[in-house]
This record gives C-alpha cells, structure tokens and sequence, in this order.
C-alpha cells in the first residue's frame, strides 16, 4: 500500500474527516444540506503524483474511465498496465473513505496480457489488495460499430468496488418509475413493501443508455465522452450532497458537470490540458439549461478543501 499523506491534519479537513467517520450506511440524500454552491478543481498533472497530494479518506466517491492500453494515442500505452494501474488503485484506496465506492468503466474484450481489461484489475484487486467488489454493472446500448469477425458489441462493463461494508448507497435517488401497469401489479406483490414500489423499481444492474451519438447536444470533443444520465447515476446513488467526488482520468469533465448539477464537489485530474477546454464546453453548456447551479473554481488541492470546509462550518 502507499504511504500515507499526514497533510489530513490541518484545520480545513477537520469537518470532512469527521463526516466520513460517521455512519452513513443507512443514510440517504434527504439526510443531508445542500451546498450553497459546489466547489470544482481540475488540474493538469500525472494522475499518480496528483493522487499523493490527496489527504487520506477525504474523498466519499472516485469515479473514473482509465486508459485501456490500446495504444490509440501516447496517454493509452503502457508497456506493463497492472503495475501502473496498482499504483493508483493503491492511492485511490488510501484517499477513499471509508463510507466510499471506486467505479471503474472499463471491459473485457481485450486480447492480451498488455490490455487495460477489467478483469486483470479485478484479479488484481482480488489478490493483491483490500477491495471489495460489491457489483458489475452492465452499460447496455442499442447503439454501436457493426462487426463481421465477432459479435457486434452493445455494451460495457463498470466494476463498483468499496474498501468496507459500511458503503453508501442511496438506492431511493436513482429509482426508476413503474408503468401504470407495473405499478398495479407490484403493488399486488406480498413480497414487496408498498412504501418502496411507489418510490420506484431498482434500476438493476444492466442499464440501458444510449451512448453519445456524434451530434449529442452533450458532445464537447472528446472521443471516449460517457453520458451524463449514466455519470450522474453512479453520482446520486453511491454520493450525498456536499460529498467530494474525485475524477483522476477527467477526461472531458463530465464528472465534474455532473457534481455541480446535483450539490457535490469535485476534483478532476488529466494530464492532458485539453481537458480544461472540453470543461470550459460543459459549462457552457450548462448555463444554457434547467439545471443552473453556483459553482466556485479553484486553482490548488488546499484551497479545494478550504473552501469546501468553509461551506461545511455554515
């Protein structure tokens, strides 16, 4: 495991360490403030020097989509990937609360031993850390590239992992509404709580959403964008309002757009500085919708928690 980062002893991380000692396991969203406006970072560097700046169990949520090595580009060889990817696993465990969940998109349509595949980072999470694997959610879309040597693909593989069984979860925030039908006939069904089915159905854990299509209104440039409903799901369900969600594989920022739209705070890190242009695009875009929201920028990982901290104490 990584060396600690002793720098969660200073004043403005008091509040957020104490949070995050609670017990947030039977907690949902109502149970929680607001922020007045959320608080957004996003930096250029190596995401595991980025990651070492990082105070221990500061963070409630980490989502990223890594590099898959398929030497599409510079950002995406990697002559051994495991022991990269163990390095910011094991960075990503020590910066996670312990209330916290790590997701992970990614497949398992690789080939060889060199490929970012899902299924050596769960083999190595199995055998070489203290992870836990609590789901594999199935991204399923009716939308994609026709193949001739294989079947055509229509999905992709997200590993949900935690560091305890004290994890959050708000299932209530991410329900999905029955058909009048449904409805009707869940609320015939013994087995169910009737307080529960009029909330709505459990979305499962195969989730079909469309994949961005060239034209998207959401399309800012980059060429791996994920989708805001699929984003904010994992957002809503596995972070509370005024939670920090932690992005080390920003790419174009939608994590980060996301945060702002539902009350948390975000810190993003890509060590490409066109990230800061497909953000900028985000905004942008925001401002043009029903979803307008305060948000305060800042430039540094100190003054990221000092302000957040100040939110905290009003």
């Amino acid at each position: 495991m990584a060396i600690h980062n002793k720098s969660h002893n200073n004043s403005a991380l008091r509040s957020i360490l104490k949070k995050n000692k609670d017990n947030l396991k039977n907690k949902t969203s109502v149970d929680f403030k607001m922020p007045e406006k959320s608080i957004s970072l996003l930096f250029n560097e190596d995401c595991v020097k980025a990651l070492k700046k990082i105070p221990d169990e500061s963070i409630q949520l980490i989502l990223i989509d890594p590099p898959y090595n398929l030497d599409l580009a510079d950002w995406d060889t990697y002559e051994n990937y495991m022991e990269w990817a163990g390095t910011w696993l094991d960075e990503a465990y020590r910066v996670l609360s312990k209330s916290g969940s790590l997701v992970i998109f990614g497949g398992t349509q690789f080939r060889n031993e060199r490929s970012g595949d899902l299924t050596e980072i769960i083999y190595h999470c199995r055998h070489n850390t203290k992870w836990k694997l609590v789901n594999t959610i199935i991204w399923y879309y009716k939308n994609g590239m026709s193949a001739h040597r294989y079947f055509a693909n229509r999905h992709e593989e997200v590993i949900w992992l935690v560091k305890t069984d004290k994890y959050y979860f708000d299932l209530d925030s991410v329900r999905v509404k029955y058909s009048p039908e449904e409805l009707k006939n869940a609320l015939k069904d013994k087995r169910l709580i009737p307080e529960n089915v009029m909330k709505g159905k459990n979305p499962t854990n195969v989730w079909e959403i469309g994949r961005l299509n060239g034209n998207s209104l959401e399309r800012v440039g980059h060429p791996t964008q994920k989708p805001l409903e699929i984003i904010r799901r994992f957002v809503k369900s596995l972070s509370y309002p005024g939670a920090v969600v932690l992005d080390f594989f920003a790419g174009s920022g939608t994590t980060g757009r996301v945060c702002i739209e539902e009350g948390r705070h975000c810190i993003m890190i890509d060590n490409d500085k066109q990230s800061q242009v497909y953000f900028k695009k985000h905004l942008e875009n925001m401002s043009q919708t029903n979803l307008k929201k305060e948000y305060n920028r800042v430039k540094t990982i100190n003054e990221f928690f000092k302000e957040v901290n100040s939110l905290d104490n009003k």
